[in-house]
């Protein structure tokens, strides 16, 4: 099955190479035959779009005789690739001068990098979910957040009697609390670092130098917690970029399609069309 997929993967990015290298080829030998071979690209771009566009339309109609959603993804992810070097053709490879197509180049830029972005987390995500023990139903994400906190709250406290001393307390208080009482390092989470959480168990081997046994004890379980609540900030995150990135891929992809067709409009309007 992996290799299928890898044999695959790799026929759609043979025929992305061939496609691409045949198109450079064509348009700059057509260039200085063909003196509208700016429109011909700009039909064959919105084409493309429309295409790449269906596939919202098929994963809303699983129930058709259609490709397989899986395949429909790649034919997508290779065919924007490609759809990019048309772009980049139509525009005669350099940026455009005015407000209206620079505005439109903007837009078709947006949706191919949030695309790019997407298929990225699309394609990591979901495995370092598995790896951090399976995704955690996202509405319980709060309540699991709330408990942990009250039990390190509960550990913090009950120390003191015991020791006779706030370090424990005084170090959950500047440093910690906040890390609790809500979400955190969700940049970090995105890029897959782990510094952030090192960052507070190295605090914590500093902390330890002044506490007594009984403490120490305490101050391992409630490293253990700053573990816990770590992965369950990563879940946060991983589900959110999973949930959020087409709420800005999509809207970009029909504010391109409804530029593109004013773009026409007055294309043909302004400079009377190819004759």
């Amino acid at each position: 099955m992996i290799r299928r997929l890898a044999l695959r993967r790799l026929g759609f990015l043979a025929a992305l190479l061939v496609a691409s290298v045949a198109s450079i080829l064509a348009h700059e030998a057509a260039r200085s035959v063909y003196p509208h071979l700016v429109y011909i690209t700009g039909w064959a771009l919105l084409a493309l779009m429309l295409v790449l566009t269906g596939y919202n339309a098929r994963k809303k109609l699983p129930f058709l005789p259609l490709l397989k959603s899986s395949t429909w993804l790649q034919i997508h992810l290779y065919l924007g690739l490609f759809t990019g070097l048309a772009f980049i053709l139509h525009l005669q490879w350099r940026w455009p001068g005015g407000v209206f197509e620079a505005l439109l180049s903007a837009l078709f830029v947006g949706v191919t990098l949030s695309g790019i972005v997407g298929w990225w987390i699309s394609r990591t995500l979901p495995k370092r979910l598995t790896t951090a023990g399976g995704e955690v139903p996202y509405e319980r994400i709060p309540v699991i957040r709330r408990a942990l906190r009250e039990e390190a709250e509960a550990l913090v406290l009950g120390a003191i009697p015991t020791a006779k001393a706030t370090t424990l307390a005084d170090f959950y208080t500047g440093r910690l609390a906040a890390f609790f009482d809500g979400p955190a390092n969700f940049r970090a989470h995105a890029l897959g670092s782990r510094r952030p959480l090192a960052t507070l168990l190295d605090d914590f081997i500093e902390v330890d130098r002044f506490l007594g046994p009984a403490e120490k004890e305490t101050s391992a379980k409630l490293a253990a917690l700053v573990r816990q609540k770590d992965t369950l900030d990563f879940h946060r995150t991983a589900q959110l970029l999973l949930k959020s990135w087409l709420f800005v891929h999509i809207p970009l992809t029909y504010g391109l399609l409804v530029f593109s067709f004013v773009h026409i409009v007055l294309v043909y309007a302004f400079s009377g069309g190819a004759r």
